[in-house]
């Protein structure tokens, strides 16, 4: 008897626990949870401006969700292309905004807005729809019915300015870096030289500051913003660098001014190669010169060259024949100034300037 007993008490006992388990589970996953009433938005049309980027052009907010468990509800915003919210990858390319915690409300300053807008593939200055739906998570994640969104965003204006190219050839230092000017809208161009036994890599930044970079994508010659693998240029020598970041693209051509000269170790045959240094934005270098003539060219060739039209002076002139003449043998620093906008579309200035100094 007492054996029928026991039995009896444990399958009581397993029973027990089974129903238990069982309505814990309906109480936190099985119960339904649903949005009460649907979310508002402050505005269902939206035309963006560069000029109200700062203002606050969009309020979402909705109703408190209720969990079946007393814990923090986690919000967050997802907005999409009406196209990409059905069928079997619905919203999988959605931007979605942290909210934050037991908020009912979040807002969108114009800025913001409209590279959500942009990033999701709506044109410039053209109008296009988004949705907008909102998400409650705890033990799980529920959305809310979404808001259809006409928005028109704008194209942010490119100021022509720079961009920096802090890499291993000046220790990553972004205060130090060199510069790549804007010579069309989007695109910049600068010159480098890589010493060596200098490494390689580099990355491109926006402004003196690591906040946004550049790095390398697919190629060595795509850009990924933030990625942490560096461009390389093919190793030491002196570069014309082209950055377009309209098309995230660059590249990199060997480029380098010379002197030449019967002053010079090359003679008239071979120009000894000189370093761009660009904190001082100019092309240098320091060798040992013979008594005799001297003058520069590009690339070591004579489809681009300078000689001054007056050696009395420091301007020299594009394709001029003269030469300057060096009285003594001895250590010089030379240096080269050109102001190269845009050689490809403009052509090479008429005049640059230069320094020859016995050491």
């Amino acid at each position: 008897m007492k054996k029928y007993i026991s039995k009896l008490f444990l399958l009581g006992s397993v029973l027990f626990l089974g129903v238990s388990c069982d309505s814990e589970a309906e109480l936190t996953t099985l119960k339904a949870v649903n949005f009460p009433s649907d979310i508002t938005v402050s505005a269902t049309k939206l035309v963006l401006t560069e000029d109200t980027a700062d203002d606050q052009v969009l309020l979402v907010s909705w109703p408190e969700v209720t969990f079946p468990i007393e814990a923090p509800v986690s919000y967050a915003i997802q907005f999409d292309l009406i196209g990409d919210t059905s069928g079997a990858n619905a919203w999988a390319k959605a931007k979605r905004v942290e909210a934050g915690s037991d908020v009912l409300s979040k807002s969108f300053n114009g800025r913001d807005l409209n590279k959500i807008a942009v990033d999701l593939g709506l044109l410039p200055n053209v109008e296009g729809k988004l949705v907008v739906r909102v998400e409650a998570t705890m033990d799980r994640k529920v959305y809310s019915n979404p808001i259809t969104l006409t928005i028109t965003p704008y194209e942010k204006s490119v100021v022509f300015g720079e961009i920096y190219m802090p890499g291993s050839y000046q220790g990553w230092a972004i205060e130090t870096a060199a510069a790549l000017t804007a010579i069309q809208k989007g695109v910049y161009q600068g010159y480098m030289t890589v010493p060596v036994g200098a490494g390689p890599g580099f990355k491109l930044n926006t402004a003196r500051n690591w906040a946004q970079f550049y790095g390398a994508g697919e190629t060595n010659n795509d850009l990924k913003n933030m990625s942490d693998t560096d461009f390389t240029l093919p190793g030491a020598g002196s570069y014309q660098i082209k950055v377009n970041l309209n098309t995230l693209k660059w590249s990199q051509t060997p480029y380098a001014w010379g002197i030449i000269g019967t002053a010079t170790a090359g003679g008239w045959d071979k120009s000894t190669i000189m370093s761009y240094d660009h904190q001082t934005k100019s092309w240098k270098i320091t060798a040992d010169l013979v008594a005799g003539a001297l003058k520069f060219r590009l690339n070591d060739a004579w489809t681009i060259n300078y000689g001054p039209a007056d050696p009395g002076t420091n301007t020299i002139n594009l394709d001029n024949s003269n030469a300057y003449t060096i009285g003594e043998a001895g250590k010089y620093e030379v240096t080269f100034t050109i102001n190269e906008v845009d050689p490809a579309s403009t052509g090479y200035p008429a005049t640059a300037t230069c320094t020859i100094v016995k050491k």
